[in-house]
């Protein structure tokens, strides 16, 4: 490992079973190809078997990987109701030792577990000058007897702990927006993505609403973690909540324009999109 990567993120990668095979997911996955895409040196710390290959994906970006007897495997299917996800097999959780030294002062931190395998202290392993990003998605799982994914809400020790926002989604929590209380009393900032509805943010106090930038969906999977990442990137480049959610609202935008991490933006490509509607912003 060299030096101290700009943009560090923490989760299991994830293999997304699909026909004929699998694909590459979890936060680890979309988080780092998107801030790859806006120029900044990524490091990823993770559990994963042997059989990981960083030329699948991850070649741009320093890999801690701690070992695993299994990766994390999800299964998923659509139907007219939404989603059912199934979970078929968990990778090891990941320790704070995971950690290498040095990305403890990364100036960007994005925590993003897929299920329960980040301690829910681990914001404080970073340094107070990092700008740490939590994806709550992990900590608000479950699953039954058939292995289905189930909302849960979170009952111990704040996951949040030590970090300057949390990342969430309608579907993460399942009407249950009572968890939103704790989260906006104990962080600066809290962003609800709402797919093609926009998305809510709470700053400086209060809650606004923005619109999502039109495109045409193809593929969604990851864009709540694009978003996160654009608007983690923009807000320590300017500590402005409405710019950072224009930047991580046109990023996700581009990203469900095709299939996977491909379809991520560069810099200029997010920038056009946001010179192009003008008109989207919290209010």
């Amino acid at each position: 490992m060299t030096g101290t990567p700009d943009f560090v993120v923490v989760g299991n990668i994830v293999r997304d079973v699909i026909p004929g095979g699998y694909r590459l997911g979890g936060t680890p996955t979309f988080a780092a190809a998107q801030a790859h895409r806006l120029g900044l040196t990524v490091g990823v710390v993770t559990r994963a078997p042997a059989d990981f290959d960083p030329s699948d994906g991850f070649d741009f970006a320093q890999i801690a990987r701690g070992d695993s007897s299994a990766w994390t495997v999800f299964e998923n299917t659509y139907t007219p109701q939404g989603r059912v996800q199934r979970l078929l097999s968990r990778a090891s959780a990941i320790e704070p030792g995971d950690i290498p030294d040095a990305w403890r002062s990364a100036p960007i931190v994005l925590l993003g577990p897929v299920f329960h395998e980040i301690p829910d202290s681990i914001a404080r392993h970073f340094s107070s000058s990092s700008l740490v990003g939590v994806s709550a998605q992990g900590w608000l799982r479950a699953i039954d007897d058939a292995g289905r994914v189930r909302h849960a809400p979170w009952t111990g020790e704040p996951f949040w702990a030590g970090a300057s926002a949390i990342f969430a989604s309608v579907e993460d929590l399942a009407g249950e927006e009572t968890e939103l209380a704790r989260w906006t009393s104990g962080v600066s900032i809290v962003a609800v993505t709402r797919s093609h509805s926009g998305a809510r943010l709470h700053a400086d106090g209060r809650w606004r609403e923005m619109d999502a930038f039109p495109e045409e969906e193809v593929d969604a999977t990851g864009a709540g973690d694009t978003f996160a990442t654009g608007f983690l990137v923009r807000y320590r480049e300017t500590g402005d909540p409405n710019e950072a959610a224009r930047f991580g609202a046109a990023a996700a935008s581009l990203s469900v324009a095709g299939i996977g991490a491909s379809a991520m933006g560069t810099r200029a490509e997010i920038e056009a999109r946001m010179r192009q509607h003008p008109e989207i912003a919290l209010r």
